[in-house]
């Protein structure tokens, strides 16, 4: 299968591809591009950015019949096959394709056809220079295999097959880059944007924090290189794993500065996010569910394990943070418990189960709506809280001596290094095999129920306090104890507002709280409270005078119609968690804490 894709036009954000296939089918040759992309579960139809496509062989043009929204069939080709087509492409994100005159970017299953029938064969993809004077400077970062190509350099790479070909995406640019070895294996962090990042900084921290992934597992899988594709904007989050690679979408206050030693709270979220997706090298790209082996990318593929694919590796991605000495254990404490306030803010999961949310991932998590926090749960968040009572029970049972590591070094060695899919139920009855008990009623109390775990006693055993607490403001996140505030809201609605211009907007309304017992619903604008008028910025002041059993009059735009509601203000829930490391607690505790948070005493 012979690729060449070249980024054509670049202020009509057009690549220019065409595939030459040298045996097609005798009958007809079919071919497709993918509705998804594997780590994001929600169809995205890539074809629909396909604006022209034609044929031909030895004799000339060759017929093609659009059979579905992604597919095409050629008509019965003389000797080889080419199809030539461009790709429209404008989304800037992590998950499909992207060119203009600053950079080029794309992940395969955007931009090359699969061939139905030769999936299997081998792949050869030529890629292109722009011929135009900005791209200079430009250079191409990729894991694929180079056969010919100089390193960073336009020319030809290879795959074995087509789930190979889709599997290392590709940035172009001029982009900074560094380098760093992990067991003799280079890494790189190619960072694309406009950006002053000091580099050293982020690879000494990446190096350890990658360390400790291949520490903990063993082993880093076979590969030449690894890297970090970094796109840099003015604001923005994301990441997608790769067999040898992450994407990365990320804010300039993200990175750190040169010469600032302070490490931000965004700088801590950005290295979260890296090591989220490097544990996904072995957490998702080999240890897969079953269902994926291999991928269907034409529909979706339903599974209920994503608790354990997305949220243990949230569970071990600031975890790692702390275990690697990238950031202190308070600092850790502040992470875990904003995460953990994420889940006991979110009424949703006494509707859905983690299971459920997980096999609804394609419907629900990734198409969701104003009523989400209403009905949802996310199997990152909730996941990860499952992750760590399994931890936990793991480590109890055996008074610390197993662990966690242990059952997902366990997966690693009998699924992800045979390249085997994981059954569905399998992690559970692996789990009860290492715990040396029954967890039956575990997993169907909080992976396929609706109950949370009993994180106050378990982390109690580790020295730790769990507490709830109301919050002092909208935007109260949690925290630990050191930053535990000394008053709280003294009424609430049981909303959350996001701003329109200086006004304030309905982003949630809560199921039986009272605004919506009121009849205000997400989407309204507030305009005043008690004939006062409001603002987002004053919103919180106005409230502020009011205490709970207040009746408040609150008049909000609903489309153009100003509807009135009469609000009876009731006191806030305690739904906010603080986390507090114990220091008096006696030496068998202190152990227990050390070896969960991988601390050294004297550290």
């Amino acid at each position: 299968m012979q690729y060449k894709i070249v980024p054509a036009h670049l202020e009509a954000h057009l690549f220019d591809v065409s595939l030459t296939i040298p045996n097609p089918a005798a009958d007809g040759q079919v071919l497709s591009l993918p509705a998804w992309i594997p780590g994001s579960y929600m169809i995205r139809d890539f074809a629909k950015n396909i604006v022209s496509i034609n044929a031909y062989d030895e004799l000339g043009d060759v017929v093609l019949v659009k059979l579905d929204k992604s597919t095409w069939r050629a008509a019965p080709a003389q000797g080889a096959l080419t199809v030539r087509y461009q790709v429209y492409a404008w989304d800037l994100s992590v998950r499909a394709a992207y060119l203009d005159r600053n950079r080029a970017y794309f992940n395969g299953t955007s931009v090359f056809l699969s061939a139905h029938g030769q999936e299997d064969q081998p792949c050869t993809v030529e890629i292109e220079s722009p011929a135009h004077d900005c791209a200079q400077h430009w250079r191409v970062a990729t894991t694929l295999t180079r056969d010919g190509a100089e390193l960073y350099g336009f020319g030809r790479y290879h795959a074995a097959n087509y789930a190979e070909l889709v599997d290392h995406p590709v940035e172009i640019a001029d982009y900074s880059l560094a380098t760093f070895m992990v067991n003799d294996i280079p890494h790189d962090v190619v960072i694309s944007g406009r950006h002053q990042t000091d580099m050293t900084r982020i690879c000494n921290d990446l190096t350890k924090i990658c360390q400790h992934h291949v520490d903990m597992f063993g082993e880093l899988p076979p590969m030449e290189r690894y890297m970090f594709l970094v796109n840099v904007v003015g604001d923005g989050y994301g990441g997608l794993e790769h067999r040898a690679s992450t994407s990365l979408l990320c804010s300039r206050e993200d990175l750190p500065l040169k010469g600032v030693d302070k490490q931000s709270d965004r700088y801590r979220t950005f290295l979260g996010l890296c090591s989220h997706e490097y544990f996904h090298t072995w957490n998702v790209k080999r240890i897969k569910p079953e269902v994926f082996e291999p991928y269907d990318l034409s529909q979706e593929v339903y599974t209920r394990q994503l608790w354990a694919f997305e949220g243990i590796t949230s569970y071990y991605d600031d975890l790692t943070l702390v275990r690697c000495g990238v950031i202190e254990i308070e600092e850790y404490l502040q992470m875990l418990a904003e995460s953990l306030t994420r889940v006991w803010r979110a009424p949703g999961r006494f509707r859905q189960s983690v299971a459920e949310s997980s096999f609804d991932a394609w419907t629900k998590f990734y198409r969701q709506d104003e009523n989400a926090a209403n009905a949802i749960i996310s199997y990152y968040t909730k996941g990860a809280v499952i992750a760590m009572a399994l931890d936990f029970r793991i480590r109890c049972a055996h008074q610390g001596e197993k662990s966690l590591d242990d059952l997902m070094r366990r997966l690693w060695r009998d699924y992800g290094k045979q390249g085997i899919g994981v059954p569905e139920g399998r992690i559970e009855a692996l789990a009860a095999e290492l715990c040396g008990e029954d967890l039956t009623e575990f997993f169907t109390d909080y992976l396929y129920g609706n109950r949370d775990p009993d994180l106050g006693q378990s982390l109690q055993w580790l020295g730790i306090d769990f507490s709830l607490r109301a919050p002092t403001s909208l935007q109260d996140k949690g925290g630990a104890a050191n930053k535990k505030p000394t008053s709280s809201m003294a009424a609430a609605l049981g909303i959350s507002v996001v701003a329109q211009g200086e006004q304030a907007r309905l982003a949630v309304v809560l199921n039986d709280r009272p605004a919506e017992r009121a009849g205000l619903a997400a989407g309204d604008v507030l305009i005043a409270i008690n004939g006062l008028k409001v603002t987002l910025a004053n919103f919180e002041a106005l409230m502020a005078r009011y205490a709970c059993g207040d009746e408040v009059e609150i008049h909000a735009f609903r489309r153009d119609e100003l509807n009135v509601h009469r609000v009876r203000l009731e006191t806030p829930q305690a739904d906010i968690v603080n986390l507090e490391c114990l220091s008096d607690v006696d030496e068998s505790t202190l152990v227990r804490r050390n070896d969960w948070l991988g601390v050294n005493p004297w550290r």
